[in-house]
């Protein structure tokens, strides 16, 4: 299997990968609405099979990101007690690293320091980003709402 790697080191899935990505996640998805108690056979040429339960949840995300693969996207996953480096957490929230120091040293992402490094864990990262995005969508509502008492065509 062929996987392509950018600039970033970021592995981007080729036309062969995304198309079996899009047949499985099907597949699989379909699998977990059958079931309770989800497991894969694996099946070795020449050897016995061999049984392997999983979680459900483990299950879930594997359709999760069969289904990013299919549309072409490539796939991170991060722990959620990873600490992150300044670098790291701006990329994840797409701001710059000096804005999101600015928003650490405001105290509106906690951090702590490794040395003179300044850390973050994901998780709180995380919920600034679902914290701020939830706002988006309040205002992005207001918005359309006063468009519609004014009759602008939204």
């Amino acid at each position: 299997m062929q996987i392509t790697r950018n600039d970033k080191g970021i592995n981007i899935p080729t036309d062969k990968e995304i198309s079996l990505a899009r047949e499985s996640s099907r597949k699989l998805a379909a699998y977990i609405k059958s079931t309770n108690h989800p497991s894969f056979q694996l099946m070795k040429r020449g050897k016995g099979d061999e049984i392997i339960s999983i979680p459900a949840d483990a299950l879930r995300l594997l359709v999760m990101i069969l289904s990013q693969m299919a549309k072409g996207n490539a796939i991170t996953l991060i722990p959620v007690h990873a600490e992150l480096t300044t670098q790291e957490a701006a990329d994840l929230l797409n701001v710059s690293r000096p804005f999101l120091v600015n928003l650490l040293e405001e105290k509106k992402i906690p951090f702590h320091k490794v040395g003179s490094r300044r850390r973050v864990f994901a998780k709180d990262i995380l919920r600034y980003k679902e914290e701020i995005d939830k706002k988006r969508l309040e205002i992005l509502e207001e918005l359309a709402n006063e468009a519609q008492k004014h009759n602008m065509g939204y």
